[in-house]
């Protein structure tokens, strides 16, 4: 809690000046389609050049954003999905040969005299390479809510990545900060899961309002206060206790009650990163330089993910949303410049090439599926002739109707279509947990991430019998992405999609959807009509 009332003793009356600019920076970035945090990172870059230095109440409104993160990532976290070798594997070969390669260019790069480059030495390149490593987990779980992804194979599996990264970066922080977590880390580990029958009690108890708000701020602080007491970094505290709670039903409904108040602390996130960056001309020269190595860098994200069997569509949307370099990066540099291990510059340099590595990262995330389209010809070629279980042929049998996503909205629409179809429906959702309590209640659901043409391709039987497809997700973005898949795989029969506002029904109508139903406007009438049918 200390956390919490650090930001209520440190706020600055300068400071909602920089949030009405960052307001403006984002709502204008916002207007030619491009994510607001980019906005936010552009208004950091311009409140330094002006002279303005950040304050208590952003910073620690940044350090909040990123405990409330790690805590939501927790609460959407299978253990077992860090076991799979397409995500352990690929994260260790990828930062070890891109600390070791990166480490090489730049030994070779300081052989031509350049600035800021010819005085380091190889345990220097090394530890930039080893920084440089990382790609950051704040950028690909925004993009990932952003677009609906969250839940998707190649979101899972990115997650996977960062998470296994994250864990590297705190060995590292232990190691160079001479810290030992404390003998009684182990056995309070323990106690905490030994204890979970006690959190899921309070979880169910706590209601659908702002009880259960305040409990997930009470487990994110209370978790990361507690690992720091342990010598731990704080914010695997928050990670570890959304991780306890991650196999209960309840843990979805958690997290989208946190999603705005996180969403609302990670403008202080992305505002104080821009403000971190100095600009002066031989700082950006070597910023800009670091950014021609990650084109190296997410070529062998695409060809290790390939490797270990995932589609090339799978494995160039994961690349995509880790095209970038990392806070942690900034975290690392900075313990090194601390020590005296790299110059006071580094950290300036490297915190410029994060901010611009995040400005580039967030087009081509936005744009990953006509990306995808343009280079499938050639990517497809570095596919392995094996395949993931989850992502070989796609078998409808003799439905007529398909349900996608297999929510609240799903499953109801699934059980009414049941009836008037005689059995012969089909839904699809990318999460496995639905997917196996779907099956538990005798639904058909299959797994796939319908927004992706390859889906729709690996249906084997092309004969197929579909009539209605129907598009239950509560993402706008999801919907659309799916209307234009099934239109472009060749799908002439009827589409309908849930939509919330009515400006959301021009997209869906513009990607190919006949009807849209709007949930907020017509649940009276469902009422109505549930009740009148009951009283008859």
């Amino acid at each position: 809690m200390e956390a919490l009332s650090s930001l209520l003793t440190s706020i600055d009356y300068h400071d909602p000046i920089w949030i009405i600019v960052a307001y403006l920076f984002g709502f204008v970035v916002a207007q030619i389609g491009l994510p607001p945090m980019v906005g936010f990172l552009i208004a950091g870059f311009v409140l330094t050049t002006l002279g303005v230095s950040g304050g208590d109440f952003l910073n620690e409104m940044a350090d909040l954003g990123v405990t409330l993160l790690l805590f939501t990532i927790g609460l959407k976290l299978k253990p077992a999905q860090l076991l799979r070798p397409e995500v352990w594997g690929v994260a260790t070969a990828h930062m070890l040969a891109v600390t070791v390669g990166m480490a090489a260019l730049l030994w070779l790069l300081a052989g031509l005299q350049l600035p800021m480059l010819s005085d380091l030495s190889v345990s220097q390149t090394l530890l930039l390479g080893f920084a440089l490593s990382f790609s950051s987990t704040v950028f690909a779980v925004k993009v990932f809510e952003d677009k609906g992804g969250m839940g998707s194979h190649y979101g899972r599996v990115a997650i996977g990545v960062l998470i296994v990264q994250d864990i590297a970066a705190v060995i590292f922080l232990a190691a160079s900060t001479a810290k030992i977590p404390s003998p009684w880390a182990v056995l309070i580990l323990i106690a905490l899961v030994l204890l979970r029958p006690v959190l899921i009690y309070l979880l169910r108890r706590a209601g659908h309002g702002e009880l259960l708000i305040l409990f997930g701020l009470v487990l994110a602080l209370g978790g990361s206060t507690l690992f720091e007491q342990l010598d731990l970094k704080g914010d695997l505290g928050a990670l570890f206790f959304g991780v306890l709670l991650a196999q209960h039903p309840k843990a979805s409904e958690l997290a989208k009650s946190l999603l705005s108040l996180k969403d609302l602390f990670l403008v202080g996130f992305f505002l104080s990163i821009g403000m971190a960056a100095i600009l002066e001309p031989h700082t950006v020269f070597a910023a800009v330089l670091l950014l021609l190595f990650l084109p190296l860098k997410m070529g062998l994200f695409f060809v290790l993910f390939t490797r270990f069997r995932l589609r090339s569509r799978t494995a160039a949307f994961a690349t995509l949303s880790l095209a970038n370099f990392s806070e942690f990066g900034l975290i690392i540099a900075a313990i090194a410049v601390g020590n005296q291990w790299l110059p006071q510059d580094w950290l300036t340099i490297i915190t410029i090439a994060v901010v611009l590595s995040f400005i580039i990262a967030s087009p081509l995330n936005l744009l990953n599926t006509t990306i995808f389209k343009r280079f499938s010809p050639a990517l497809q070629k570095l596919e392995s002739r094996q395949r993931l279980p989850h992502e070989d042929w796609v078998y409808l049998g003799d439905a007529k109707a398909l349900v996608i996503g297999m929510g609240r909205v799903g499953r109801g629409t699934y059980d009414h279509l049941r009836d008037e179809y005689e059995g012969k429906v089909a839904g699809v959702d990318f999460d496995e947990s639905k997917i196996r309590l779907h099956e538990d209640e005798g639904r058909n659901v299959l797994p796939g991430d319908s927004s992706d043409v390859d889906f729709w391709h690996r249906i084997k039987n092309h004969e197929h019998q579909l009539e209605l497809v129907m598009l239950c997700m509560p993402n706008l973005q999801a919907n659309v992405n799916t209307a234009k898949a099934i239109r472009e795989w060749g799908y002439r029969g009827r589409i309908a999609a849930v939509s919330k506002f009515t400006d959301e029904e021009d997209h869906l109508q513009k990607a190919g959807v006949d009807s849209t139903f709007n949930m907020y406007a017509e649940v009276g009438n469902g009422f109505a009509q549930h009740v009148l049918e009951k009283g008859e």
